[in-house]
């Protein structure tokens, strides 16, 4: 009798709003509203837009449930936060980076920058084998950016203590059978909540590993009616399946399969909601992050539409039951919480010291949620460690107790990738990482680039120091290039160089962005020739280089940068020289090299590279670059000359120009600019167009200026990134050759 009461007065307040007697009504207490988000991936996104038409119709929620994304949202607006914040929230954020496992690149040691992200492959070495993670995604930044959102509540245990009761879904993988989740950590419940099998790794809750709930429950109308719900109000945005053109990737599929088995159920859950609310949102597939923007709009259009039934509800139940106190979202007062003890688990090949000292972290100070996921940062950065996350435990005395839960990365990898341009050719890429294998805080690597242009390289990197802000490095690489040479722009031969080196260094990080450093460089350079031009070099040189260098590296990510500097500079001296060289001329030896006036006596050089990126908006950057090289002696750097030409970077000595192919001009001294402008048209596919001058030869053999000679070229590059790394495809012109030029970049470079 009283569902009928109820469902009679709702009806009734949906259909016409007019004074009533409410003598007549037989319920002596408000009905309990309930609200039920769905699962959905991004799709989940629109549910934003009901949160903001509740908000705006005053009408009160009393009991909350979500699954996935609805679990996300769903706890937000339960411990405080308004439609308004949380879509201010939702704006903001990164979601590519949030869901991936990629860390911005400002949170890594300067050391580990280049290498991280680079491989499309990357296997773990655990228990004598090579193995597939569990899931794809630890996605650390998630737990992060949800451990500040939910620090307010670090206090609160128990969801039916928020401002609005809450409970979400998850799935335990031993039987398959749904886990509803109302204690604990929050953030612990919510993260396994959406926890996608084969997407995500799983989450321990309770004792159990659990999944996604949107295996077994993904519209949890059920639990929301269990809680004392009078009347369901559910959002879905998982009831659209999404049409076979728009199975774009792996991760489209997966999480589409993911939700099958649920659909019985969801018909079933549809029928206990006594307002339905489908989002109209098929166009849009469950792993459509990068369109978050277009998905929340949608969202708040659909929350428009249903403004009006909301406010009808609200009314009527005012109009019988008596006026509400106004809704204030808020959330509990706590800036900050003073943490006055630690305990670490989950370690064994790091110590306490070290996760410690690489955090930065100090007792009996007062943090933020932000100060927190910082000094996390710090010591994810380091690369010894999958994840980290932590937990407050109040305190009798008001402070608390931080538990830090690390996962340690394996400590040895095996990583493969693909590489593809046309001065390389076709390349495999296989690389072996270990940690700790000749001493404790080490990095050993070796590389090899298996192809047309055959290289190696080794290194062994020690960290040192209380704080590791100091490493030695010892390394080595070999190399054989084949270059064409060329005439007047003109290809007229070509030859083979062989390079090696030893190189040992000592550097002194600053910040995780700045870096500088002293070494020496042993390199041995080998000239054979294939097809004689009119000048050619046979035989080998060997000398010495001690140098300073700096690296800046605040770049967002390796690829396609969209904000952020990266410059690395070095000024060296270069000495002890030791020639065995046989010298051509159209063909012919020349019988007394010293006619050449070329001597091999020390001298000094100086090479810069500094490439900024400038977000502006959300689809464009602007590229601006400077780079060059001086060897301030211009007869006796035979062999150590710059090398004009390509659009990456593939060798030493190396100026890329836009409109010359690798080799094209060499010199002593050189200089060139670039700008250029980049636009994102859809998700991962980048246009580019860039503009690039140079002067060469503008020292003569004294080291005075002389009128230089001048370079001008143009690239217009098509860009996409995926699975095996970036493809590049560019047409380019430089005005003194005259020629129109393409040249092609796929994966990832040695």
């Amino acid at each position: 009798m009283k569902r009928i009461t109820i469902i009679w007065i709702l009806l009734f307040a949906i259909g016409t709003v007019c004074a009533q007697d409410t003598s007549i009504i037989t319920l002596k207490t408000r009905p309990k509203i309930g609200l039920t988000l769905s699962g959905g991936g991004a799709k989940g996104l629109s549910h934003i837009g009901l949160l903001k038409a509740i908000d705006s119709a005053g009408l009160k929620i009393d009991y909350i449930t979500g699954t996935s994304m609805g679990s996300i949202l769903g706890s937000m607006y339960a411990i405080g936060y308004s439609g308004d914040s949380i879509e201010k929230i939702a704006r903001n954020i990164s979601w590519e980076t949030l869901l991936s496992n990629q860390a911005s690149l400002n949170s890594l040691v300067m050391d580990e920058k280049d290498e991280y992200g680079k491989y499309s492959i990357e296997l773990p070495w655990v228990n004598g084998n090579f193995r597939l993670p569990g899931g794809v995604l630890e996605s650390q930044e998630l737990w992060l950016t949800l451990g500040e959102i939910f620090f307010p509540v670090y206090r609160s245990k128990k969801f039916s203590e928020f401002n609005i009761p809450f409970k979400c879904v998850g799935t335990d993988i031993a039987d398959g059978s749904a886990v509803v989740m109302d204690s604990g950590e929050l953030l612990t419940a919510v993260r396994a909540s959406m926890a996608i099998p084969s997407v995500f790794t799983p989450v321990e809750y309770d004792g159990k590993k659990v999944v996604d709930g949107g295996v077994v429950r993904n519209f949890p109308v059920r639990d929301v009616k269990a809680m004392g719900a009078d009347f369901a109000i559910g959002s879905n945005a998982s009831s659209v399946t999404l049409p076979k053109r728009k199975y774009g990737n792996v991760i489209q599929i997966l999480m589409q399969i993911t939700f099958f088995g649920d659909q019985a159920d969801e018909k079933e859950e549809i029928k206990l909601c006594d307002l339905y609310v489908p989002q109209p949102i098929g166009k849009f597939s469950m792993a459509s992050f990068v369109q978050s923007k277009e998905i929340i709009d949608s969202g708040i259009a659909e929350g428009r539409r249903i403004f009006p039934q909301l406010k009808r509800i609200k009314d009527s139940l005012d109009s019988i039951y008596g006026p509400q106190p106004e809704i204030i979202h808020q959330l509990p007062k706590t800036d900050s919480v003073l943490i006055s003890s630690y305990e670490i688990r989950g370690l064994q090949h790091t110590s306490e010291d070290f996760f410690m000292h690489m955090m930065d972290f100090k007792l009996n100070q007062k943090y933020t949620g932000k100060m927190l996921s910082k000094k996390v940062v710090n010591v994810f950065g380091t690369r010894y460690y999958d994840r980290v996350i932590y937990s407050l435990v109040p305190q009798p005395d008001s402070s608390a107790k931080i538990i830090f839960d690390a996962i340690e990365s394996p400590l040895t990898y095996a990583k493969a990738g693909l590489h593809y341009n046309e001065f390389d050719g076709v390349s495999a890429i296989a690389n072996i990482t270990t940690r700790n294998l000749l001493s404790p805080f080490s990095r050993d690597l070796i590389t090899a680039n298996i192809g047309q242009n055959f290289k190696i390289k080794g290194e062994h990197l020690q960290y040192m120091g209380p704080r590791k802000r100091v490493t030695f490095s010892l390394s080595s690489r070999f190399e054989t290039l084949q270059f064409t040479t060329y005439d007047d722009f003109k290809s007229v031969g070509s030859y083979r160089n062989f390079y090696f080196n030893i190189d040992t260094r000592i550097q002194q990080t600053v910040n995780r962005l700045f870096s500088v450093g002293i070494g020496t460089r042993f390199e041995r350079v080998k000239y054979k020739s294939i097809i004689l031009s009119n000048f050619d070099i046979n035989g080998h040189n060997q000398f010495l280089t001690s140098y300073l260098y700096t690296r800046v590296n605040t770049i967002d990510r390796n690829y396609f940068p969209r904000r952020g500097w990266k410059v690395e500079g070095e000024l060296g001296a270069v000495y002890g020289q030791n020639p065995d060289l046989i010298f051509y001329v159209d063909g012919q030896p020349v019988p007394n090299p010293d006619s050449l006036e070329i001597n091999f006596t020390s001298y000094t050089r100086f090479n810069v590279r500094a490439d900024h990126y400038l977000k502006l908006g959300n689809k464009s950057t602007l590229l601006t670059s400077l780079a060059g090289g001086i060897n301030f002696s211009s007869t006796e750097e035979l062999m150590n000359d710059y090398v004009i030409g390509g659009l990456n970077y593939s060798f030493r000595n190396q100026i890329c120009f836009a409109g010359l192919q690798e080799g094209t001009i060499y010199t002593s001294n050189v200089g060139t600019a670039l700008i250029g402008y980049r636009r994102e048209f859809s998700p991962n596919l980048f246009l580019s167009a860039k503009m690039n001058a140079a002067i060469y030869n503008f020292l003569d053999p004294n080291n005075h200026w002389q009128k230089p000679q001048f370079l001008s070229g143009y690239a217009l590059s098509f860009g996409y990134y995926m699975l095996l790394g970036p493809l590049e495809f560019s047409v380019m012109y430089c005005d003194q050759s005259r020629k129109v030029q393409t040249y092609v970049n796929l994966g990832i470079d040695f």
